[in-house]
């Protein structure tokens, strides 16, 4: 064991709590029983198999208010895995559910058996005949699939509010539509073909002209079964009649019969029921969509209302005019939005009568905009509009940063309004829909009815398709509250059917708390088609139970999940999942929603229970350690829940007073720290140069073993030589700007890799620069070289202060949870800076965007009071900025290379800088490419050295992407972020600020 092992026991929860009543029982503490784990490592492999009790825990809750423990977890690479699985559960009358991104709201993605992972390999876009059809994996998240299509000016038809963490398998499985599919643009309309995989492991591919034959051979008494359903179907002409009439609005509450109508084989039949049959059916492998046009002519417009009753009439009207997207918002769903970023605070204090309709028009041309236009303002002249807060405008706007503002604070009605609902509070999250003109009435109905129960109103919805969406919050640990719930949902369910004739579930799909209720809406005779129907394709009941048919009238209450409260960052989480896809270590370990997930079910547990002890042994690494601290969870959230913080805190809590110590004593120091660290990356380069890297690897892999390898970093071959020990030299007098090298680029050398070394030719076969040599064969300047350079070049010198060794700004000690360190150096920093700059008068330019995030926001909590008044002068500039906003336009580009693809770092996104990356890009290389796939590279500092696995997992799918062709440029803003990606990709990334200085240096020079 390493001597500076931590003690789990530092993150043990210290309140006195009360086991919560669906607490993981003692008898999951040892994870999955045998033989089921043993089997299924024999049958799939150890690395497809999760067993452990912190696995089982992660995956048992999802963004929905129900938790439901597996008895393993399986992550099948491909189809042949998924067959197998099946074959097994067959075998042995075991069940499965398939989960993918975990962000249906109805309990879709759990199980109590077998649950199976369909998202990690399940990932993939192939773009077909020009974009006119898209061929994708069903892990894909929804917004990356619309990436890929973008080029073509192409997008698919679904668009959920969850288009950022939500995959296309689980689109397809809940045939979710959102803001403007409505009942022409979703899935079921939409779908080329699909392949999929039977219960009985039958591989369909919907497209293969052979398919019926393939499938009546392999199972005749299924074709023999929906054909007879079918005949039986068409000959009951009010049945069908009923079917049609369910289908003319929103309506995703059972399977869809209509399948039976409209497809005349038992391929086709399948290809319809598959869609929102939320995995009963079979597994689906694989989709290809008939694709949209991108119109990219936007007008938007937020338009304010007195009453709920006055902005539904105008929905209708929106209509006609073609609007695309008409949205409705509540007085309280608008006042809860104040939470997000970017919202106006002044919607706080709203009437509480106001509703808002976000009314949106597509255009393919100026033209068609115009158009639109037009017809809007006609619209406009007959509404009764009011002006309740000095932010509202009432107005119709092509601004594209304004529509998106709009369209962020609509889609956080689930987490803004669920974030703000009291702490301990289980959120329930509804939809249904009505025939459109009797939307007013079932909004004032709805929200009687939720006032009357106890409940907060707030309602939201797909205006334009009678589609709205409401939220309950109860404390699922009080029976009181469950039966309040219940009492609830039965007035619902007969408000929704009995007056309105709507479909209980518009397009999240039945789930286990509408499956009740299933037969109110249907009828008899068409949910005991339905029953029939999923004998017929599963006659053992092995895939997903209870999941769309139930006859246990309180099958809604069951599984309910409590939310015991957590460290204040954290607590708002509803667990939507939202923050999963941006996570660097999402296919390591855990992601932030599971890192919540777990910390709850610690306060779930008795003190010292051996649940607890089992997650409190996984915890340190699958949650703390392997966490890259970059907060981009930050920026995916839309009440902004930073887990990385979190991670942060729990690193500090692990520390000793001797590790806090010896951390604060590197801050006061860090001069010499710094020229040693210089001093060891240059030994160890040359060492590496003599005999490999096979010594220093061995060396710190031992001192790893030895302390602790969250401590030690590892030699890694990518990293660079020593930086030059003294930086370039510059003038204060007549400087535009404070130039402060950030310390990683004070120790590190850039792609030049060593002082004084010549050029290296490009490797054979591929194009561009050397990793020590710019396009033309020069030798590459160092980043400081560059900065000063360019800046000289365009008129507006820097400065660089003669005694910047020794400080940094702080997010060395920030990412680990070193307090004391960090407050010494935040406070160095910004003092030293305050100088440099004579007291703002200058604007400080950082030349690594992490450091520039550290400066300009992460300091500030640390600083003292003095301090923060100092810091308020400061002017923080990152170098992208400075190079794209002012020295760009001064500058001449005189040699620019064929291609670049640039690498955003995830402190870009913090800042807003990532256009400026693009522009430096742009201007420097005919070609400008970002990865779909791009994110965060996890490297982190240091991280990437402590934990290469986890820059090895997070920069997998970016690196595959740019490993796909070759470029003559490789670029982005960060020395450690370069590091890791050239680690993942092979090839020689440097600083859009060095490529700028070699596109504008003037010839012969």
């Amino acid at each position: 064991m390493p001597l500076l092992e931590p003690d789990p026991e530092a993150l043990r929860p210290g309140s006195a709590r009360e086991p919560a009543p669906d607490r993981v029982t003692d008898r999951s503490a040892a994870g999955t029983p045998e033989p089921l784990r043993s089997e299924l490592t024999a049958l799939l492999g150890a690395d497809k198999v999760l067993w452990k009790v912190s696995d089982l825990v992660r995956y048992a809750s999802d963004a929905s208010p129900y938790r439901f423990l597996p008895r393993v977890v399986v992550v099948p690479e491909d189809v042949d895995d998924v067959s197998a699985i099946l074959s097994y559960a067959h075998g042995k009358g075991r069940e499965v559910v398939f989960r993918a991104a975990g962000t249906s709201l109805n309990g879709q993605a759990q199980g109590e058996d077998i649950l199976v992972d369909v998202r990690r390999h399940w990932t993939g876009v192939e773009v077909l005949d020009d974009g006119a059809r898209a061929r994708i994996r069903p892990g894909t998240t929804v917004m990356r699939a619309n990436a890929a299509l973008a080029r073509y000016g192409r997008l698919l038809g679904p668009d959920p509010a969850s288009a950022i963490a939500c995959t296309v398998g689980g689109v397809v499985a809940n045939n979710a539509s959102g803001m403007t599919a409505g009942t022409t643009r979703n899935s079921y309309r939409t779908l080329a073909s699909l392949t999929f995989v039977l219960p009985s492991g039958t591989v369909v591919d919907t497209a293969d002209p052979a398919a019926d034959e393939e499938l009546a051979r392999a199972e005749p008494e299924l074709c023999a079964g929906l054909l007879a359903l079918k005949a039986e179907i068409e000959a009951d002409e009010e049945l069908t009649a009923r079917i049609r009439a369910k289908y003319a609005i929103k309506n995703t509450n059972g399977y869809r019969l209509d399948a039976f109508l409209d497809g005349q084989t038992p391929v086709r039949i399948l290809r319809g029921l598959m869609v929102g049959s939320e995995g009963t059916f079979g597994f689906i492998s694989e989709t290809v969509f008939d694709t949209l046009p991108l119109d990219r002519r936007v007008t938007g417009a937020l338009l304010f209302f007195p009453s709920l009753t006055a902005a539904a009439a105008a929905v209708p009207r929106f209509n006609e005019a073609g609007a695309i997207a008409v949205e409705l918002m509540d007085g309280n769903t608008l006042r809860a939005s104040v939470s997000v970023k970017g919202v106006p605070a002044d919607w706080a204090a709203l009437p509480r009568g106001t509703t808002a309709l976000l009314v949106e028009f597509r255009a393919p041309d100026a033209a068609g905009q115009e158009a639109f236009e037009e017809a809007a303002a006609e619209v406009m002249r007959g509404l009764d509009l009011v002006v309740p807060a000095a932010s509202v405008t009432n107005a119709f706007t092509r601004d594209a940063g304004t529509i998106a503002g709009y369209w962020k604070a609509r889609k956080a009605f689930v987490t803004a309004v669920g974030g703000s609902r009291p702490s301990g509070t289980t959120l329930i999250t509804e939809d249904f829909a009505v025939p459109p003109d009797r939307l007013a009435d079932a909004c004032e109905a709805l929200l009687e009815l939720q006032a009357r129960h106890g409940f907060d109103a707030a309602v939201a919805g797909h205006a334009a398709h009678g589609n709205l969406h409401f939220l309950l919050a109860f404390d699922a640990a009080r029976p009181a509250d469950v039966e309040r719930y219940d009492a609830f949902m039965q007035e619902f369910c007969a408000l929704v059917v009995d007056r309105f004739d709507g479909s209980l579930k518009a397009e999240h799909a039945t789930g286990r708390n509408i499956a009740p209720f299933l037969e109110r809406e249907w009828g008899e005779r068409a949910t005991e088609l339905m029953w029939r129907t999923k004998r017929v394709i599963d006659p053992e009941g092995v895939l997903a139970p209870r999941i769309v048919l139930d006859r246990d009238p309180r099958a809604h209450l069951r599984g309910l999940k409590t939310i015991p409260k957590v460290e204040a960052v954290a607590d708002p989480c509803i667990e939507c999942g939202f923050c999963e896809p941006t996570c660097p270590s999402e296919d390591l370990t855990t992601t932030p929603r599971q890192r919540i997930v777990l910390r709850r079910e610690m306060m779930r547990q008795a003190d010292g229970s051996p649940v607890e002890a089992g997650l409190l042994d996984a915890y340190g690494y699958d949650a703390v350690d392997t966490c890259a601290g970059d907060s981009t969870c930050k920026l995916a959230c839309p009440v902004g829940i930073d887990t990385g913080a979190m991670m942060k805190d729990f690193r500090h809590r692990r520390h000793t007073p001797r590790e806090e110590r010896i951390a604060a004593l590197t801050a006061k120091n860090f001069r010499v720290v710094e020229a040693s660290a210089r001093l060891a990356v240059a030994a160890g380069n040359a060492i590496g140069e003599r005999g490999g890297d096979r010594l220093p690897a061995s060396v710190t892999r031992l001192a790893r073993k030895a302390v602790r390898p969250d401590l030690v970093p590892e030699w890694l071959p990518q990293l660079p030589g020593a930086a030059a020990r003294d930086l370039p030299r510059t003038a204060r007098a007549g400087a535009s700007a404070v130039y402060y090298p950030a310390c990683v680029n004070r120790i590190f050398a850039g792609p030049e890799g060593r002082p004084g070394a010549g050029p290296k030719a490009a490797p054979e076969g591929r194009p561009g620069a050397g990793p020590e040599g710019g396009h033309d064969g020069a030798p590459a300047p160092s980043l400081a070289e560059a900065v000063v350079a360019v800046s000289e070049r365009a008129g507006k010198p820097v400065w660089i202060p003669e005694d910047v060794a020794g400080t940094c700004c702080a997010t060395i000690w920030h990412s680990k949870g070193y307090d004391a360190g960090n407050r010494i150096m935040a406070n160095r920093i910004v003092e030293a800076a305050w100088g440099w700059t004579a007291g703002g008068a200058l604007p400080l330019v950082v030349d690594a965007s992490s450091c520039t995030l550290g400066i300009a926001e992460e300091v500030v909590p640390y600083l003292s009071e003095d301090n923060r008044a100092l810091h308020r002068e400061l002017t923080v500039v990152d170098s992208l900025v400075w190079a794209a906003d002012e020295l760009l336009p001064e500058l001449t580009v005189v040699a620019r290379t064929g291609s670049a693809v640039v690498h955003p770092t995830c402190s870009m996104e913090h800042l807003g800088d990532v256009e400026q990356l693009r522009a430096l890009a742009a201007a420097c290389a005919e070609e400008v490419t970002v990865p779909d796939d791009a994110g965060c590279c996890a490297f982190a500092g240091d991280r990437g050295m402590l934990h290469k696995e986890l820059t090895d997992s997070a920069t997998a799918k970016e690196a595959a992407e740019v490993g796909s062709r070759d470029y003559d440029a490789y670029l982005s803003a960060n020395r450690m972020c370069e590091i890791g990606m050239e680690r993942a990709t092979g090839r020689p990334y440097r600083s859009a600020l060095i490529e700028l200085e070699r596109a504008t240096r003037p010839p012969n020079r």
